[in-house]
């Protein structure tokens, strides 16, 4: 059997993934990077954007993650997500209404304090629209 890397997924309300798999690719603050077995020790920060879990060489699952931050060590890579759901339970429609009300928001933020809030969502919801177009 081919060496695997421990990968968890946690987000706020439970543990969402705990299994072995040949290799994870995060997105990560400065990039996408992926996680092999012997991998390097690391900590990241985690954009909004999609977690791909491969088994036998292919793309078993996607993950959407609205941000957080990961830790890889040689054996295990762990991702904290603020937000995570399956790309295949996104609801298209529901998201982009969501992004053009978060759009509306930031238009209208009377305060510095409001904008930052609502750029932050668009942001994650303009990444969430794109992880339902791949």
């Amino acid at each position: 059997m081919a060496e695997q890397v421990e990968f968890e997924l946690v987000s706020p309300e439970r543990l969402l993934i705990s299994e072995a798999v040949d290799m994870v690719v995060v997105p990560g603050g400065d990039g996408n990077f992926g996680v092999l077995p012997r991998h390097s020790p690391l900590v990241s920060t985690v954009r909004p954007g999609v977690i791909d879990i491969y088994q036998k060489g292919q793309i078993e699952k996607r993950i959407f993650v609205a941000g957080g931050f990961a830790e890889v060590t040689p054996e295990r890579c762990t991702v904290l997500a603020e937000e995570a759901v399956a790309v295949e339970e996104i609801d298209r429609a529901a998201t982009q209404q969501a992004l053009k009300d978060a759009q509306e928001d930031l238009e209208d933020a009377k305060d510095q304090a409001a904008r930052d809030h609502a750029a932050l969502r668009v942001k994650v919801l303009e990444a969430k629209v794109a992880a339902t177009q791949s």
